[in-house]
């Protein structure tokens, strides 16, 4: 019997389902003999993919250009990724982007949202992120997950858009339901922050889980957050712990950081130092700021580690330079105290300005501090203040209690002791003791508030808790010492 064209395409897929390639490559190649198209683009799969035949992309370009010619929108969106990728033929996004039209035209989801995808980058064509929306949408229509993935990311980002948490929502969850796992995971982001949502934890906790289950590593990574924190979830350190290191099993740096600080802390596991400065170590070879900074502070702390404020100095210049503020602090500390390099309050007052300019509380209240002594800067009582006001704000107990110090003294300022009751008392409510110790002289003398001696002995035995010794860092021996210093 005289075999058909149809015969021999039907052979071939036979062939290949069953694994028998070769058998499919005659087959095929039969069928192309007799002009069938879907032959020539099977062809071209089974030369792009290695199946039966030695893998040569140029060979699988050949058979597309075949089946793309004849106007076959597969192997037209094909050939055009094979431009894209610069396989088998000179990368030319130009042409590319002409194949992905043909096949875009003809209602292929794919070489949609790839010819969307050409349009938000510029390549082939002018950047216009409204044609690469326009084309999104319609793959996305069509259930393209990957489409109604970046549909939500340029909603969430307002690129070529009003930024619209809701339609970015609306987006995601479309592709989540289809089990695309960084969808799963944006959606969890989002009902944990509350974007374009009621926050909701738990329903946080139910699509980062789906994501993490598919092992996608940042949400593996964020379901140890939350298992740490018992957001949406019974806070479980052990949980935390296997989490994390399914992440850090992909090698993610945020998540091989944060099992160090569990081994630092024995948070879940039994508090090792040297396993923590392992994984901070990792973490921080990967580039990651936060990972050089701790590893920095280990260094300066001689954990898990022999002590070394060059070492330490060393990691907080990396992270430092990428404009991580507390490393910035630490650096402006390290040349304030002399640790590892030379003391010089010049530098240290550029390195704290610099954290400060990011919000670090505790570089505002150190540069305060160096305002107010004259270390690297001009004595500047109303910088200090300025300063000290600035960290105050973010309720740090060391500048509130320093703020309290310049209004008792009129440094800077008018001298006003209800605003350093107001300042003192801020701070010793956070229990630190020397606002406590100078709230209790101010109520012993009666300044800024009604002299109550009850209240005066309540506040001093709070300090001296705290084994506080008095502003001059001796016992008092009963005789009454100002500690209104700043």
């Amino acid at each position: 019997m005289i075999s058909t064209v149809e015969d021999d395409f039907e052979d071939g897929n036979e062939a290949y389902v069953r694994g028998d390639y070769l058998a499919a490559i005659s087959y095929y190649k039969k069928a192309t003999e007799q002009g069938n198209v879907r032959a020539q683009f099977n062809l071209g799969q089974m030369y792009h993919q290695g199946l039966g035949v030695t893998q040569d992309n140029k060979q699988a370009v050949s058979w597309y250009a075949k089946a793309a010619e004849r106007g076959f929108a597969e192997a037209q969106y094909k050939l055009g990724s094979m431009y894209a990728l610069g396989q088998g033929v000179t990368q030319d996004y130009t042409r590319a982007v002409s194949w992905y039209q043909y096949a875009a035209q003809q209602g292929d989801a794919e070489a949609q949202y790839n010819l969307g995808f050409m349009y938000l980058k510029g390549e082939g064509v002018t950047q216009d992120y409204k044609q690469a929306i326009s084309w999104y949408q319609k793959a996305a229509q069509q259930g393209y997950a990957t489409a109604q993935y970046n549909l939500g990311l340029i909603y969430l980002e307002g690129q070529g858009v009003t930024q619209d948490y809701k339609q970015a929502v609306s987006w995601y969850e479309k592709a989540a339901q289809q089990g695309y796992a960084e969808a799963q995971y944006n959606l969890g982001v989002m009902y944990g922050e509350g974007q374009g949502v009621t926050q909701d934890y738990k329903q946080a906790m139910y699509w980062v889980q789906k994501s993490a289950n598919q092992g996608f590593a940042e949400a593996q990574y964020s379901l140890g957050f939350m298992y740490r924190e018992g957001q949406g979830v019974t806070q479980d350190y052990k949980q935390a712990i296997f989490w994390y290191e399914k992440a850090v099993e992909q090698g993610l740096a945020p998540a091989q950081n944060t099992l160090g600080f569990m081994y630092r802390e024995g948070l879940g596991v039994t508090q090792d130092y040297k396993q923590a400065f392992s994984w901070i170590q990792n973490a921080a070879e990967q580039e990651y700021a936060e990972a050089q900074y701790n590893l920095g502070v280990m260094y300066g702390e001689g954990q898990g580690v022999t002590q070394d404020y060059k070492q330490a100095m060393s990691w907080y210049e990396k992270a430092s330079e990428q404009g991580f503020a507390e490393a910035q602090c630490s650096l402006g500390s390290m040349y304030a105290l002399g640790q590892g390099v030379t003391q010089d309050y010049t530098r240290a007052v550029s390195w704290y300005q610099k954290a400060a300019e990011q919000e670090d509380s505790t570089a505002q209240y150190n540069l305060g501090f160096m305002y107010l002594k004259g270390e690297g800067v001009t004595q500047d009582y109303k910088q200090a203040i300025s300063w000290y006001e600035k960290a105050s704000e973010q309720g740090f107990a060391e500048a509130q209690c320093s703020l309290g110090s310049m209004y008792a003294r009129g440094l800077g300022v008018t001298k006003d002791y209800k605003q350093a009751e107001f300042w003192y008392l801020k701070s010793a409510e956070q229990g630190f003791a020397r606002a406590q110790f100078s709230l209790g002289f101010m109520y012993t003398l009666g300044l800024g508030v009604t002299r109550d001696f009850k209240r005066a002995v309540s506040w001093y035995m709070k300090s001296a808790k705290q084994r506080f010794a008095g502003p001059s860092g001796e016992a008092t021996k009963g005789k009454q010492s100002n500690p209104l210093g700043a």
